[in-house]
């Protein structure tokens, strides 16, 4: 009797013990709205987000096939997850079907390019809708974070990723360039986080410092520490949510009554590198493509040109692509670029760049003298005393003297660059790696055939490494120089003026209508311009008539 009580009581514990589990299952099971917290260790887990691309997620509707949305969602890869936070960005966009064509439309020259990289990086495929989330797809998008095109990178990281940021171009807006720089940046965040992919997502919104500071301070609370756990910033925490509602709504937009507009899985736009500078306007007839649409694939460069050092890679649409290499290489190099238009983007550039480092006041410090102040101001003790009307260079410690305007400055300093290039009436010149006539032509403000005909070859002709070259000065071209009057318009010509944004317009159309910079327009446009220009927008232009 005592021996089947043992096994009574055995057999009782025995069943408690399968009650007890299968409750634990059950509660397992049921619906959460964050991922268990268990999933950072799952193994299952990890080795889905380290090894994207296994078997595809998602079947795609016939009329998707050999499009590029069967290609990108094949490439679908960030695991399942049920979340409000999901589901609240799911449904925003569910009531704004008009904006999901609008980037649709936007994303069709860039998605096949993205595409490319993301395949090339071996990185999730959802990441290629980044663009949705940062800008919106709109190459020349700017944000308050001084955060620029399709991928919005700020200036640091950009040039962390070898992106050129200067006068004349600047590589967040080059499609190509920013798109490659971005493959990177999200790989090495995604190698950063183990595979999370998600952290590595907030890592590209809010820093992976502030990322890891999140993930620290959870774990000293003995909290979970995936994503969907931590304390971020309301814009970190749905920037990750919304990502995921864009992927999903195009995975399923038959279930959610969305028309994916039928871009084809094909090059749009062919990577062309021009050698040396090209007036866009003239690359966009040579392509036999309308400007505006031009600019669209080439939003990088900041004036009228590609940059006078670099790059000179243009996108150019692949049915126009072998007609743009055959018409350039008819076109001779000396009308390439407008040199009127270039000088004068030059001379204003100059100009931009000293009002913003020239201040109007100084106040001066002890151990100060007008010698120093000058220098360090780019300008000449004379010019000091005349704006001050000091008798001599006598000053005191908290004296607050008015700088001069930099418009005399500015004649100097180019009436300097171009009597340098031509100190003499004839020179040699050593060939560098990289030269090319046009380029050594632009230096010395003459023609290529000038340059051929100074030394009786072609301007055809290979030009080789440490090869010397007479260069004779460009009198007309000093003669112009020295001429403060044709190079610096009176300050009294300026004005400010208010232009109304038609269809189709850009920044850049607009900077080169009115030989302005796009970074001005920006400044006198802060509201206006850090969103899409909508026709009828009203936008300032100060103009230098």
């Amino acid at each position: 009797m005592g021996i089947n009580f043992n096994r009574s009581v055995k057999l009782l514990l025995v069943l408690i013990f399968l009650i007890a589990t299968g409750c634990s299952t059950t509660s397992k099971d049921s619906f959460n709205d964050r991922p268990p917290a268990s999933a950072e260790t799952d193994n299952s887990y990890v080795r889905h987000a380290l090894h994207p691309f296994g078997k595809q997620k998602y079947n795609v509707s016939s009329k998707y096939k050999s499009t590029v949305w069967e290609r990108l969602i094949s490439l679908y890869s960030l695991p399942e997850i049920e979340n409000e936070r999901i589901d609240r960005e799911l449904n925003w966009y569910l009531r704004h079907p008009g904006y999901l064509a609008r980037v649709q439309q936007r994303a069709e020259p860039y998605l096949h390019l993205i595409l490319n990289e993301i395949e090339a990086k071996n990185i999730p495929g959802e990441l290629a809708l980044l663009p949705i989330v940062e800008s919106a797809f709109l190459p020349e998008a700017y944000s308050k974070s001084d955060a620029s095109g399709l991928w919005q990178f700020i200036p640091a990281t950009g040039r962390l990723y070898g992106l050129q940021q200067n006068a004349w171009y600047d590589g967040r807006r080059d499609v190509y360039a920013s798109t490659k720089a971005a493959a990177a940046f999200l790989k090495h965040l995604g190698e950063t986080f183990d595979g999370d992919w998600h952290l590595a997502l907030a890592s590209y919104n809010y820093g992976k410092g502030n990322v890891r500071k999140a993930i620290e301070k959870n774990e000293d609370l003995n909290l979970p520490t995936d994503y969907w756990s931590l304390d971020l910033p309301k814009e970190t925490s749905d920037y990750v949510p919304r990502l995921l509602a864009i992927a999903r709504i195009f995975a399923n937009a038959d279930k959610y009554n969305i028309e994916l507009q039928p871009i084809p899985n094909k090059p749009y736009c062919e990577l062309v590198d021009a050698k040396s500078q090209l007036d866009l306007n003239k690359a966009a007839e040579l392509a036999n493509t309308p400007l505006n649409e031009f600019l669209k694939l080439n939003p990088g460069f900041n004036h009228s040109s590609t940059a006078p050092q670099g790059p000179h890679h243009l996108l150019i649409p692949v049915a126009k692509a072998q007609l743009f290499k055959q018409n350039l290489a008819q076109l001779p190099y000396d009308q390439r670029v407008d040199m009127k238009r270039y000088q004068a983007e030059t001379i204003a550039q100059i100009r931009h760049d000293e009002i913003q480092t020239i201040p109007s006041k100084h106040k001066v410090k002890a151990g100060e003298s007008l010698a120093s102040i000058a220098s360090k101001n780019n300008t000449t003790p004379q010019s000091i005393r005349q704006a001050n009307h000091l008798a001599n260079n006598s000053i005191h410690s908290g004296m607050v003297l008015k700088m001069p305007s930099p418009q005399k400055t500015v004649s100097a300093q180019f009436n300097a660059k171009t009597v340098s290039n031509n100190p003499g009436s004839t020179q040699i010149y050593v060939v560098k790696q990289g030269d090319t006539f046009w380029n050594i032509a632009q230096k010395f403000s003459v023609s290529v055939s000038d340059i051929a005909n100074w030394n009786k070859i072609t301007p055809k002709s290979a030009l080789v490494l440490g090869q010397k070259l007479t260069i004779k000065a460009a009198k007309q071209q000093q003669a112009v120089a020295v001429t403060p009057k044709t190079v610096v318009p009176p300050a009294a010509g300026i004005r400010s003026i208010s232009y109304i944004v038609k269809r189709g317009d850009s920044l850049a159309q607009i900077s080169r209508k009115f030989n302005v910079s796009i970074a001005d327009l920006r400044k006198w446009n802060p509201l206006a311009v850090n969103s899409s220009l909508i026709p009828g927008k009203k936008l300032k232009v100060i103009l230098n008539t």
